[in-house]
């Protein structure tokens, strides 16, 4: 386990407001495979083992693919996703990148064509949300229980 703070008892108010959050998107129209996309794109992108570990986990309870699983490393190239999936990747990569080059117009004009208003900022929101939680997990080195 590793020595640094654990936020939930230093800061409790804060992982609160970050509980509202997933509150929040609990209740959003992304579908729960969907979710578990946006969340395993973005904890690969930044080294997240917590939370790849996690998502994994939930995704394959979900019924999700092992092969689906393994491609979203390289979605691009990757068959399986269908055209909401990959305008949903793209955002989830930009977003996650977004010192980068920012969100593109034509990625964000993608992800609207595709999702509607409603869905994209829900969408967006999933996309934060998790980089919060990735950001939080590798800068206190939180560690998944092993099996």
């Amino acid at each position: 386990m590793s020595d640094r703070i654990q936020l939930a008892q230093q800061a409790p108010a804060a992982i609160q407001a970050m509980m509202g959050l997933e509150s929040y998107l609990g209740g959003s129209d992304i579908p729960p495979a969907l979710k578990e996309l946006i969340k395993l794109r973005a904890s690969m992108i930044n080294g997240c083992a917590y939370c790849i570990q996690m998502h994994a986990e939930v995704a394959m309870k979900q019924q999700e693919s092992p092969q689906r699983l393994l491609a979203l490393a390289a979605w691009r190239e990757s068959p399986l996703f269908d055209a909401r999936e990959r305008a949903v990747l793209a955002l989830t990569d930009e977003v996650t990148l977004i010192a980068g080059q920012g969100l593109s117009e034509a990625t964000y004009e993608q992800a609207l064509a595709v999702l509607g208003e409603t869905l994209l900022a829900q969408c967006l929101m999933q996309v934060v949300t998790i980089n919060a939680w990735n950001r939080i997990a590798v800068a206190t080195r939180m560690e998944h229980p092993h099996r």
